[in-house]
């Protein structure tokens, strides 16, 4: 699939190429072999088109099915085709005037115009006065509108439909569309009706080289292939299965990386295309730069053909490519904000919510608008794509078409396989981290919350593929830890119990029966000095080397810096706000999660990369964005219970900062700081730390944001149904085929 490009034949197209005549003998056609197609194509009821169409598609019958006719008129062939053709026409001639009908391109303009054509021809066409005068009233108002406009949008939509007015055409005008393989608008109808008014070479070369990929027929809009295989690559990694065809997908964004550095016209004059192509290449690690996307700002797309027709789907790949932002991009600042206040006018009007060609189209702009990408887990985005997964890829420009290379149910299937597979092992995953809390008695510990689903989770829904298991049970029980030793230097350790767990991780090999000063202190140490080994043990045979004292200088980092806090709160002291950070980035306790499961990735991690001040930046822009996302959502219940945080501290030191003030300050912090780790993970060139590792970086600054949305959802239980939806309920494909069957039809 990723060799060929399945694109459907246009009957309405190949009509206009079947009537270019041969420069030689103009009373001959240049392309038989069309006409040939067109006299033993005709369905049994008389059109042109696919079989099978559905009915609120028959303007596209009727557009095909004229423009047959008069191609077979015109060389005087088929009599008994073209009165099967004109029957037709007579019996679905109310499609015409139907609002409900999805309507081509250029329909109000091309069909009179093909109607006037026919006449002209003498024509006995089977319509009677008033829907003739129906029609031409219609065309007449559009044309009254397009040529009063001051929009270069409607100016261009006039252009790509030329069939539609003979001779009175501006040539000059048309022709600045021309692209660099001849066509105008990649449209063959458009390009053969060019060619017999002006004779152009590269008009022609471009027809030559259509039948020359498409035998005796030709497509609605060609080339498609660069926007197929970019849209296959993206199914691909939305629904979660695109490691497994990671050679395919690194060919098709190798040859795209080449194109956008030629400026080639298939890639960035097209806003879908261009917009799909910079995201794929920039969360792949390809160093694109986003002025590119400058020529498709508001103003400028909706000067487009698809900015004119409020194509939702350019304006849906806009946005999400807004969502790859660097630190100080303007232009993609800009684009977010347009583009995601045009989806939500768009959503919120009928428009959108009875979208005639993708009835999931809603959906979807609904769920970018609700959950962006930097908050939104791997697992729960795969789910989310599968739900809203269209394998309808039916489209309309002049034509209806499908290219089935897009929304291919075989990918389908694949990810509700892959889906449920992974979903197995994580149930059995989850029942061992169960019992490994039960075996080191860590439920005993009344103070302590038991949150081992939400810990598993979080590392579930990231860290997928069955190969990562090791990496997900050091992330999962080191999460469950760091819940427990938080707790217990907030609440449930004495300031002699802190201490005594302080000097146990400094000298490690110690006698517990006798060196731990309390039960709890003995518990918390024994499964903390077991995990690490376990960990060290698993990594050992990965890395090649021992990373057992770097996983313990990182639990011992973390403790001391919570026993710091712990110690600011029973003095009451009020730190500053540069003070309270550099300690607070490492007491919010990602540490011990993170960094450990680097080790068990995949990827060498050699003690220069761990020791580089990439590594460490890493680690301070997740933790830092984290702690004070964290402090906003918990300001009043820390406020409540006596704690500061970074919010109040701006408030103190602030000078009569409020609340909100306070809290929007460090939003802007947070989002900063986010962006610029975004950029740290995807740069490539110069990077010490392997992509894989830096992924777990971004992946729990996702989980940060999702827990974090609205309050501190880690404490609260409202996650369960999320936490549920990854770990315990499958995806049943009958189900979803039967849902997505009633969406179509």
């Amino acid at each position: 699939m990723f060799d060929k490009i399945d694109l459907s034949v246009s009957s309405y197209d190949t009509a206009w190429v079947a009537m270019v005549p041969s420069p030689n003998s103009p009373k001959d056609p240049f392309f038989p072999e069309c006409v040939k197609r067109l006299l033993c194509n005709q369905l049994h009821d008389g059109s042109w088109g696919p079989p099978n169409l559905q009915p609120l598609y028959t303007r596209d019958a009727d557009l095909s099915t004229l423009a047959c006719i008069l191609a077979l008129k015109q060389w005087n062939v088929g009599d008994e085709q073209i009165n099967k053709g004109l029957q037709f026409i007579e019996s679905k001639v109310a499609s015409a005037t139907d609002e409900d009908q999805h309507s081509p391109v250029g329909f109000n303009i091309l069909f009179p115009a093909m109607i006037e054509s026919a006449l002209n021809l003498k024509m006995n066409l089977p319509l009677n006065a008033p829907t003739l005068d129906a029609l031409f009233h219609r065309r007449d108002f559009e044309l009254k509108r397009g040529y009063a406009s001051n929009s270069e949008g409607q100016r261009t939509c006039l252009a790509c439909i030329s069939e539609g007015f003979g001779k009175s055409q501006d040539w000059d005008l048309v022709m600045k569309y021309r692209k660099k393989n001849g066509s105008l608008f990649n449209s063959p109808s458009t390009t053969a009706f060019a060619w017999r008014h002006l004779k152009n070479a590269d008009c022609l070369k471009y027809l030559r080289s259509l039948l020359e990929t498409f035998g005796n027929a030709v497509p609605t809009v060609y080339p498609l292939d660069k926007y197929a295989r970019l849209s296959m690559a993206a199914s691909l990694e939305n629904l979660g299965i695109d490691r497994h065809f990671r050679e395919e997908i690194r060919s098709v964004l190798d040859e795209t990386y080449r194109g956008w550095l030629q400026g080639d016209d298939d890639i960035l004059s097209d806003a879908a295309t261009c917009a799909m192509a910079f995201r794929l290449l920039r969360v792949n690690g390809y160093d694109v730069s986003a002025d590119p996307l400058t020529q498709y700002s508001e103003d400028r797309l909706f000067n487009s053909l698809g900015g004119y027709m409020k194509d939702i789907d350019d304006a849906l790949e806009l946005f999400r490519a807004s969502e790859t932002i660097h630190p100080d991009e303007l232009v993609l600042e800009k684009q977010h904000h347009w583009t995601s206040h045009f989806l939500k006018q768009e959503l919120s009007n009928t428009l959108i919510r009875g979208h005639k060609l993708n009835k999931h189209i809603g959906l979807e702009v609904d769920d970018a608008l609700k959950l962006p990408r930097y908050r939104i887990l791997g697992r729960l985005s795969t789910r989310t794509a599968i739900k809203y997964y269209n394998t309808d890829s039916t489209r309309i420009l002049k034509s209806y078409y499908r290219c089935l290379n897009i929304g291919n149910e075989d990918f389908l299937k694949l990810a509700v396989d892959d889906l449920n597979n992974c979903q197995s092992h994580i149930r059995e995953e989850l029942n061992h981290l169960t019992r490994w809390v039960e075996e080191y008695r860590l439920d005993k510990l009344n103070f302590a919350r038991q949150k081992q689903a939400y810990c598993y989770f979080s590392a579930a829904a990231t860290l997928f593929p069955r190969q990562l298991s090791d990496a997900r049970i050091s992330w999962a029980k080191n999460g469950v830890l760091t819940t427990v030793v938080d707790d217990f230097f907030d609440v449930g350790g004495s300031e002699e119990e802190l201490i005594n767990l302080i000097r146990l991780i400094e000298k490690w090999d110690v006698n517990v029966g006798v060196d731990c000063c309390s039960e709890n202190v003995e518990i918390i140490f024994s499964a903390l000095k077991n995990t690490i080994n376990e960990i060290g043990a698993r990594a050992f045979t990965r890395q090649g080397r021992s990373v057992t004292s770097h996983v313990i200088e990182i639990w011992l980092d973390l403790i001391k810096s919570m026993f710091k806090e712990a110690e600011c709160l029973r003095n009451k002291s009020v730190p500053t706000m540069e003070g309270y950070m550099e300690n607070a980035y490492v007491s919010f306790a990602l540490g011990p999660i993170v960094l450990p499961a680097l080790y068990l990735v995949g990827p060498k991690l050699s003690e220069e990369a761990v020791g580089s001040c990439q590594f460490d930046h890493l680690y301070r822009l997740m933790s830092t964005a984290g702690r004070l996302l964290n402090d906003c959502q918990g300001f009043k219940r820390e406020s409540a219970e006596g704690k500061l945080n970074a919010v109040s501290l701006a408030m103190i030191h602030g000078n009569g900062v409020t609340e909100e003030e306070a809290i929007n300050e460090m939003m802007n912090v947070i989002v900063s700081k986010r962006r610029e780790l975004l950029r740290l993970v995807l740069l490539e060139k110069g990077s010490v730390v392997p992509r894989a590792c830096k992924d777990l970086f971004w992946n729990m600054s996702k989980v940060l944001h999702l827990f974090d949305a609205k309050h501190d959802g880690f404490t609260a239980h409202d996650m369960m149904k999320t936490v549920n939806a990854v770990m315990e309920e499958p995806i049943l494909l009958s189900e979803l085929c039967t849902r997505m069957t009633g969406a179509c039809s």
